[in-house]
């Protein structure tokens, strides 16, 4: 059959079509987005706490896509609510990793939350930041976590809490796992540091008055009280012992940084709590107020700027400097890069670097002390305190796989 010129040249034209498209797929292919799964308490429990971690990741993917994305494609947030309800972290961590397709996983602000979910990271082998204060331990292949750990903050606040006003401590915590290793810790550095435990009380979730825990800390006579409560309900705690004229200070890992409870409460129900954190807002540096800046030109609205804001916000240029390094998003190649001993940023409170034995983050630590019209002040600075613990009892995830949890009453086999 005899074709026409037309037809000659439309064939020819469709067929240079064709070519173009094939050549350009894996251009196209390239430039497909990271995908960045973010599972954090947007509603809920903890929304206070967890709203300003999410405000930090969509600061820094948005400034990182602003300059060309990583390794030239663009970073897709794929978020989901998991409204503090452990059911739903599960439920959206498949959904995240097998529909969505995530090259990374942030998220969780409880340790309980973070244990409902770490099992299916595993899983999957999903690469996994925890960006979260914690009661330390967790020696896991897939997981890197940016907050601060018990060496960090309970290894400087507690002798400086004993020295400066006595030796006799009583603890109340909230009773799940978050609670009870990090009074295991205080109970061991206690004691290592020649004080006495004079009373250690363990708070339900549930639990919103706290009459009775008062009067025990009032016939315990103690020097200072270390305070690991968490949530909106065990936050009652702070201004029932105001009322009750209490007068006893307090020492904490988790409050000021995550909740800033010192500007939603009613002075003086936070006077004289001493605080470790990697980070409050009244830092005052040239790297946090840079940062404070932009975070607030970006989220007018926002009351507080965190520390595991800080902490997420440097998890994102921590995972772009492994992406980079490894030259790919490959899951098991970026782990490696995070590893390597090499990668570090500069954030909020200047610079800090992945431990490549335990995959948790160095930091610098600040003293904040809450006075009684709750302003703060910062008596003490501690620099780049390494998260030493764990490498020192022999989790080396650089060299040896594992998926484990530690304790101080439960070590690595040797």
């Amino acid at each position: 059959m005899r074709v026409s010129n037309w037809g000659k040249a439309r064939a020819a034209s469709l067929m240079l079509a064709m070519f173009g498209i094939a050549m350009a797929m894996p251009a196209a292919q390239a430039a497909d987005p990271i995908k960045l799964g973010l599972l954090e308490d947007a509603s809920g429990n903890f929304a206070i706490a967890v709203i300003p971690k999410i405000h930090a990741v969509e600061l820094a993917v948005g400034e990182i896509n602003a300059k060309g994305g990583i390794l030239g494609r663009q970073i897709k947030i794929v978020a989901y609510d998991t409204q503090s309800d452990n059911t739903r972290f599960q439920e959206f961590a498949r959904r995240v990793i097998q529909q969505d397709k995530a090259d990374v996983v942030f998220g969780a602000f409880s340790s309980a939350s973070r244990e409902a979910i770490r099992p299916i990271m595993d899983r999957y082998h999903q690469l996994y930041f925890y960006n979260n204060q914690y009661e330390g331990g967790v020696c896991d292949s897939n997981t890197f976590v940016t907050g601060a750990v018990p060496e960090q903050q309970f290894s400087t606040l507690i002798p400086w809490m004993m020295e400066k006003y006595g030796k006799r401590v009583y603890t109340i915590a909230a009773d799940y796992n978050f609670g009870q290793i990090s009074a295991e810790w205080v109970r061991n550095i206690v004691k290592e540091k020649g004080g006495t435990m004079v009373g250690e009380e363990f708070i339900p979730l549930s639990v919103s008055q706290f009459s009775q825990t008062i009067q025990n800390i009032q016939k315990a006579k103690p020097d200072f009280v270390v305070t690991l409560l968490v949530g909106a309900n065990q936050a009652s705690y702070y201004e029932q012992q105001a009322s009750a004229n209490l007068n006893i200070p307090m020492a904490s890992s988790v409050n000021v940084g995550q909740a800033y409870e010192h500007r939603r409460f009613k002075a003086p129900a936070l006077k004289d709590m001493y605080v470790t954190a990697n980070y409050v807002e009244e830092v005052n540096s040239p790297e946090s107020n840079d940062f404070k800046k932009r975070f607030h030109a970006k989220f007018p609205n926002e009351p507080y700027i965190n520390q595991e804001a800080a902490n997420s916000y440097d998890a994102v240029y921590l995972y772009k400097a492994a992406v980079e390094k490894a030259g790919t998003t490959d899951q098991k190649k970026v782990a490696a890069a995070l590893r390597s001993g090499s990668i570090c940023t500069n954030g909020p409170s200047g610079k800090v670097c992945i431990d490549p034995k335990s995959q948790h983050l160095s930091h610098t630590i600040y003293l904040v002390h809450v006075k009684a019209d709750h302003s703060v002040d910062i008596p003490k600075v501690w620099n780049d305190i390494k998260p030493y613990w764990l490498g020192s009892v022999g989790c080396d995830l650089s060299k040896k796989s594992d998926h484990s949890q530690y304790t101080p009453s439960h070590l690595p086999k040797k």
